[in-house]
């Protein structure tokens, strides 16, 4: 029997790393149970090899969105590699957080100020705690997916099924104090009157609303209008999660593209293109309370997150990435389309075209999906219903990537017509959201 050193060394990690990884959406289980490479050895463009030197193009999440660029980039490698051989740490702060906080504050000319953290979901947490400093109230009202700490989870205290619609449903508030109950409640992106009825409710007690600017479905403008009046008529801080949507619509935060002032932005993922960096951004007279709260941590002063941002969005600005990402993508969706056509699927594609999107409209759906990433995978490339674009992705590995979704697809076709595709499957299902692993 062939040895898999993959396959192994996750068996090994489960036992001895709670939940097997350090990031739910790295796990294997989300992907394709007892088959998807768990570690990698090197890669480089939108080629991954794994430990057991199996080469695959990676059309997937590239890295979870973070490396826009693509994988090993040399000119942001090559910035990194510079302040390491200067020291990435020392008593005395790094001059480039300022250099990169002048750039950001240039790109967003709404915002007078910047803070950073290294990574998104602590980024958050600086944001709303801000906004708390700022308002002396608690309440925060969100939409979308922000992250793993306790004013996020909390909502899970309220209603289990609270964040069941914001991307990942099951997530447990245990550990979350129970005196957090009551301070944060969710809303639909584009419900307008969901959001009126809660701020009604809380009025006076809200101290943010915090909303991703684009995920799956453009706003409506009239949504962001009403949020922007009622954020402003009652106090509240308005705070936009672009730790996933920025870079890619443009040079920036994506509210750039549809003329939005929110009083705070937050950024991390694709800022520096693989390398942990996180940067909160906002209006004077709220980041200012920051000075009244305590936030501050030893590692958001090392170096070479910096180094790596003020390199990717060099490169961002030059190379005019987000073009690319936008022409690669739309072709990649209506790639979708064409196919499902072809083979009669009944297919759901969504998102902006760097981030693009599909499910199966099927009562096996999930089971679609696995058979999709195994099909995928037999062909050497990773991927799973979505698709985060890179610059390094180019028209060849796109011409790969729909030769082989056409093939998956047939199998998907005929898997359904057999009325029992589960048997199709060589692995089991795929998980949907977070699970507690054996």
């Amino acid at each position: 029997m062939e040895k898999n050193i993959c396959q192994d060394l996750y068996k090994k990690a489960k036992r001895i790393i709670p939940g097997g990884t350090q990031l739910l959406s790295k796990r294997p289980e989300m992907f394709l149970p007892g088959a998807w490479p768990a570690y990698y050895k090197k890669a480089k463009g939108c080629r991954i090899w794994d430990l057991d030197d199996k080469e695959y193009i990676d059309c997937s999440l590239m890295g979870i969105g973070t490396c826009i660029l693509g994988y090993a980039d040399s000119d942001v490698n090559k910035a990194v590699k510079k302040v390491i051989d200067q020291a990435n740490m020392t008593t005395l702060n790094a001059c480039e957080e300022v250099e990169l906080a002048d750039v950001l504050l240039k790109l967003h000319p709404w915002a007078d100020m910047a803070r950073f953290s290294r990574t998104g979901g602590e980024a958050m947490a600086i944001a709303v705690r801000t906004a708390r400093a700022h308002t002396g109230r608690d309440i925060v009202l969100f939409c979308g997916y922000h992250g793993w700490h306790d004013w996020y989870i909390s909502s899970n205290l309220n209603d289990d099924n609270s964040l069941d619609g914001h991307l990942l449903p099951g997530l447990d508030p245990a550990g979350v104090p129970r005196a957090l109950e009551g301070t944060s409640f969710p809303f639909e992106y584009n419900d307008t009157g969901e959001f009126l009825r809660l701020v009604d409710k809380y009025k006076g007690r809200i101290a943010a609303v915090v909303l991703e600017t684009v995920r799956n479905v453009f706003p409506d403008e009239s949504f962001y209008r009403t949020i922007r009046k009622a954020t402003k008529d009652d106090g509240m801080v308005f705070i936009l999660d672009e730790i996933t949507s920025g870079w890619r619509l443009n040079c920036g935060g994506a509210h750039l593209s549809f003329g939005w002032s929110p009083d705070i932005a937050v950024f991390a993922k694709a800022i520096s293109n693989g390398y942990p960096m996180a940067a909160v951004v906002g209006i004077r007279s709220v980041m200012d309370s920051l000075q009244n709260t305590f936030v501050s941590s030893t590692y958001w002063t090392e170096r070479i997150g910096p180094a790596a941002a003020l390199a990717t969005i060099k490169k961002l600005q030059d190379k005019k990435v987000a073009a690319h990402l936008e022409r690669i993508g739309k072709r990649v969706q209506k790639g979708w389309r064409k196919l499902a056509k072809k083979h009669a699927l009944k297919l759901k594609v969504f998102g902006i075209y760097p981030l693009g999107h599909f499910s199966f409209e099927d009562e096996n759906s999930l089971v679609l999906k696995t058979l999709f990433v195994q099909e995928m995978l037999e062909q050497g490339i990773l991927a799973t219903n979505a698709f985060y674009v890179s610059y390094a992705h180019k028209s060849a590995d796109i011409n790969s990537y729909l030769e082989a979704c056409d093939k998956a697809f047939e199998v998907i076709a005929k898997a359904i017509k057999s009325g029992k595709p589960q048997e199709y499957l060589k692995h089991p299902v795929c998980h949907s959201g977070f699970k507690r692993l054996a």
